[in-house]
């Protein structure tokens, strides 16, 4: 059965997406949760079960295995609920539902199923007929499932090492491979061989002897060549990756892991031109593990998607990446956080977003993956954390400690942003005799680090009307820079509208190009990368900034033919030409800046 929808939600921070397939599978749009907090998952879990009148048996720390089966049991609560309100969409025994007229008053006008669905409710108002179509028909949203591969930390019990499987990510992949899902794992943030080897523990993840797999495997990737080797990496483990998802470096939201200036749309063109070797490739590589391993070899090679998300905000550039670039879905996500019938924002945060101009969203220092984080000017846990060093008292008391990974003071990980770490850290500082101003930029490096795994989920309790004694009321957003030009709080409908090209969300006349908008991002972010050099430039800075300074100039030659053709899926083509000119002059500045500190560094 077939997706109804050319888009999707991808997962957002930890917490504001963590029950929209709730809101939003029964309408057939696919959604993604979290997994990197099972303390709130568990708080949810008890919340949803009162809310629904549901038996809850709590799952807490002496419990053995505990992560995973707290995740088990919320993604099987969010399923069940899931499933109940769709079958009640379906169910045409008292007439059409408001449930129903809604899943079809969001599809495209375009829609296949949406114009079968008209003619048949003109000609036929027999109900049997409707119901079989319906069933046969009519599909949820994926409910998917997110795994940031970095977070990995191992555990202890009484100060014992667990092993390996006990890890948060592993526990993570086991609580979702334990549930009764059938629906994708997203892997983000890189690979992890150690992780992707345990996926072979789990039989839902290969092929059934019909080449049906229960649960497919994701990969989010900023390139061509990282989903070759990932994905030929799984292959000869007999996994097959379903779906490629290119995620945009720096235009997006989270965090920004930014390539070496490739941009996004020419790695999208190469995925386009690659797709069929790479499939062809991987699926040679996958018959023989699984022949190897005495499993069902599949007689056709598996179904791949591609799909693109980072930056997208106009229904121009939503159909403009799905045809040119043959993509299957379009993620889009940072504007629907301004939509609360589908993600989980508090009113607070919710005002401030609706609000935000370029200057409020920026890439920050703040998380303590030692990442560039997306992040809102003035939100509440930046604000906590200002109060903390005012009081001197910096750094969060780290509650929950899922970035708890640094060891360099302690046996045991402890997170940079937790006041144990900084205050043992401005205590070796204190001890170098460094000159003032020295002594202050290596200060605020120290306390910029902010608990981003407790304030990403702060929202949902605030939300829900939980308890955040433990957590505290300080929230942290991670927004990408589209959210500049969305200043609306939408209605589900609205926002269905805007990307089908019916209606129109932003009012502002200003907003570039997505691919403009994260070449000029990537310029910035050079020129900062540039202005970090402040000794003598070493062979490695030198090669770095060369490759980047050269790949972005790539991009733009792509871009100025791209936007060069009479396109009448490209929009404001003649000023967006304009505007390339003017960023390549400014490349041709820096790459002469290149060149003046290669004579340097000769000298």
């Amino acid at each position: 059965m077939t997706t109804p929808h050319s888009f999707h939600i991808p997962v957002m921070g930890i917490a504001f997406t963590i029950d929209t397939p709730l809101k939003v599978s029964h309408l057939g749009i696919d959604s993604a949760i979290s997994l990197v907090d099972d303390i709130l998952l568990e708080k949810l879990r008890k919340a949803y079960c009162k809310k629904f009148e549901m038996p809850y048996h709590e799952i807490n720390e002496n419990t053995k295995d505990f992560r995973a089966k707290r995740i088990t049991s919320y993604l099987n609560l969010i399923k069940e609920l899931a499933e109940k309100r769709f079958e009640q969409l379906k169910d045409v025994t008292n007439g059409y539902g408001e449930g129903l007229k809604q899943y079809f008053d969001m599809l495209p006008d375009t829609s296949v199923l949406k114009q079968r669905f008209i003619e048949l409710t003109k000609k036929n108002n027999h109900r049997a007929a409707l119901q079989a179509f319906l069933d046969t028909n009519l599909s949820m949203g994926s409910i998917e499932v997110n795994i940031m591969t970095k977070l990995d930390k191992g555990n202890y019990r009484k100060k014992i090492p667990l092993s390996n499987k006990y890890n948060d990510a592993h526990a993570a992949l086991r609580g979702y491979a334990n549930s009764t899902l059938s629906s994708s794992v997203i892997f983000s943030a890189g690979m992890n061989p150690r992780l992707y080897g345990y996926i072979e523990e789990f039989d839902d993840f290969y092929p059934d002897e019909n080449g049906n797999i229960k649960k497919k495997i994701i990969l989010k990737v900023s390139d061509y060549r990282s989903a070759l080797i990932q994905g030929k990496f799984l292959a000869k483990k007999g996994l097959w990756v379903s779906e490629y998802r290119i995620e945009s470096g720096l235009n997006c939201g989270g965090h920004a892991f930014a390539t070496d200036g490739h941009l996004m749309g020419p790695i999208l063109a190469q995925f386009r031109d690659n797709k069929e070797d790479l499939v062809s490739e991987i699926h040679n590589i996958l018959v023989r593990a699984l022949s190897h391993r005495k499993r069902h070899v599949p007689q056709f090679i598996l179904p791949v998607k591609v799909s693109a998300q980072g930056g997208v905000g106009t229904s121009e550039e939503h159909d403009f990446l799905l045809e040119h670039y043959k993509l299957d879905s379009v993620g889009w996500g940072s504007p629907f956080l301004l939509v609360p019938e589908a993600t989980t924002v508090d009113d607070t945060t919710l005002t401030k977003l609706a609000q935000a101009k370029e200057k409020d969203l920026y890439l920050s220092d703040i998380s303590p993956l030692g990442v560039p984080f997306n992040s809102l000017r003035g939100n509440t846990k930046d604000l906590e954390k200002k109060a903390n060093i005012h009081k001197n008292r910096p750094g969060s008391a780290c509650p929950k400690k899922y970035v708890a990974m640094n060891k360099e003071f302690t046996n045991e990980g402890i997170c940079t942003a937790s006041r144990q770490y900084q205050h043992l850290k401005i205590q070796e500082l204190d001890n170098k005799n460094l000159p003032p101003e020295t002594y202050q930029r290596a200060y605020d490096k120290i306390v910029e680090k902010s608990c981003a795994c407790v304030g990403l989920g702060t929202s949902a309790l605030i939300k829900h009307g939980l308890d955040t004694k433990t957590e505290g009321n300080g929230v942290s957003i991670c927004p990408g820079p589209n959210m500049a030009y969305f200043s609306k709080i939408a209605s589900l409908k609205e926002m269905m509208q805007h990307i089908y090209g019916k209606s129109n969300l932003i009012k502002r006349t200003d907003r570039p190009h997505m691919f403009i908008k994260e070449l000029k991002i990537y310029v910035d972010f050079l020129k900062d990368k540039i202005a970090e050099v402040t000794g003598p430039i070493t062979d490695k800075e030198i090669t770095y900034l060369s490759n980047f300074t050269d790949n972005l100039h790539e991009g733009i030659s792509y871009y100025q033919n791209l936007f060069g053709r009479a396109n009448k899926d490209l929009y404001n083509n003649s000023q967006t030409l304009r505007v390339l000119v003017d960023f390549k002059s400014i490349l041709d500045g820096i790459s002469d800046h290149m060149l003046h500190l290669k004579e340097m560094a000769r000298q």
